[in-house]
């Protein structure tokens, strides 16, 4: 009877000891099935949170593109036609010798700044200081004997074909005298306008003939450039009309100009006419030889919206623009007007005061959630 009863008991344990050992098992399981699930969610959360298109619920700004926007103004645009010349000087000279000689001396060297009448060159003038004085001599010499033949000729002493040979002779040595004191003062060599040396083609000690070109002399203050537009805009021209005209080598800097002359003469082989521009030549900057451009402008629309190219995005033949509204970057196809190097006229419904993204709109698609981290200032256009 005790046996069985100790039977019973040992039984009891061992069940007791299998039941705990199954639900302990039972709970590892669902501990690690909820771990499992938590991985999970948080893979779905990650994922979620790298769609640029939607916003982190716990952060909201963590999801936004960042962007940099300019305000867009109003302004004055014009239609233009672009060409391209080699700048030429308007008042330009070559300086020559009167008179043969040597060169004594040099005063003036290229670049450097004439007046007119200012003394370039100097020839050895011995030679001609001679020659002066003799023609001197000779004509005080029949100055006095005109004079004696006036007396006699006031009392009817000499007759009047000899009075006026006398005095032909008188008049003729006069000359004679005025010309050698000419041919040294050309001696001097002097600059016929005011300007800068361009070159300077002799040397000291050097035999200068008349035919020898010694300078050149040019007034930078009065540059044109000479184009030659297609006949199709001969009707679009006239004198005075305005011009823009700049260098690639002198950056964000443009010289005003105007249409001085127009030739009536279309060239035949080319198709074109020619057009003398006038440049206001700003400080000198602009130099005879220098290659520019030339924008002739020949319409201006006033106080129009206008869209900086580096707000551009373009799509085969289209321009597009990303106008920020409620921190969402709106995509909007733009409708040009006129347009040059920096801006676009826009016609459609793009206002002024309105952001547009400058840096990190490419690529971009439409509705996209932004944050505006930088604002770049609107050098174009006015208020």
């Amino acid at each position: 009877m005790r046996q069985n009863i100790t039977f019973k008991i040992l039984i009891l344990i061992i069940t007791g000891i299998f039941v705990f050992s199954c639900s302990q098992g039972s709970g590892e399981n669902e501990i690690k099935k909820q771990s499992t699930k938590d991985s999970s969610l948080t893979k779905t959360d990650s994922t979620v949170k790298q769609d640029p298109g939607k916003a982190d619920p716990v952060n909201p700004d963590i999801n936004l593109i960042p962007v940099e926007v300019t305000t867009i103004k109003t302004g004055d645009i014009s239609d233009f036609i672009l060409l391209s010349s080699n700048l030429e000087t308007e008042v330009m000279a070559d300086v020559f010798s009167r008179v043969q000689g040597i060169v004594e001396g040099i005063y003036k060297e290229e670049g450097s700044y004439v007046k007119k009448g200012d003394v370039m060159l100097s020839l050895e003038a011995k030679e001609y200081e001679l020659a002066e004085e003799k023609a001197n001599v000779e004509y005080q010499q029949q100055l006095s004997n005109y004079k004696r033949l006036e007396a006699m000729h006031k009392k009817n002493l000499l007759s009047d074909d000899e009075f006026e040979k006398a005095k032909f002779t008188m008049e003729g040595a006069k000359i004679q005298w005025d010309e050698a004191k000419l041919n040294l003062d050309y001696t001097k060599i002097k600059s016929p306008i005011t300007g800068r040396v361009g070159e300077r083609l002799t040397k000291q000690g050097a035999r200068i003939q008349p035919t020898d070109k010694l300078f050149s002399v040019v007034d930078n203050s009065q540059v044109i450039a000479v184009v030659y537009v297609p006949e199709k805009h001969l009707n679009k021209l006239e004198i005075g009309q305005k011009a823009i005209i700049y260098s690639e080598n002198l950056k964000d800097t443009h010289f005003k100009g105007w249409i001085k002359r127009i030739s009536p003469v279309v060239d035949p082989a080319s198709g074109t006419f020619k057009v003398t521009v006038g440049v206001e030549n700003t400080n000198n900057m602009l130099r005879p030889g220098m290659f520019v451009n030339v924008e002739i402008i020949t319409e201006t629309h006033n106080d129009v919206v206008l869209i900086p190219k580096t707000a551009i995005v373009y799509e085969n033949e289209y321009m597009n623009v990303y106008v920020v509204r409620d921190s969402i970057a709106r995509k909007i196809r733009l409708q040009p007007g006129f347009e040059d190097n920096q801006k676009v006229e826009s016609l459609n419904e793009i206002k002024s005061g309105e952001q547009v993204i400058v840096v990190g709109q490419s690529g971009m698609k439409d509705e996209t959630p932004v944050k505006i981290v930088s604002e770049r200032k609107n050098t174009i256009g006015i208020n």
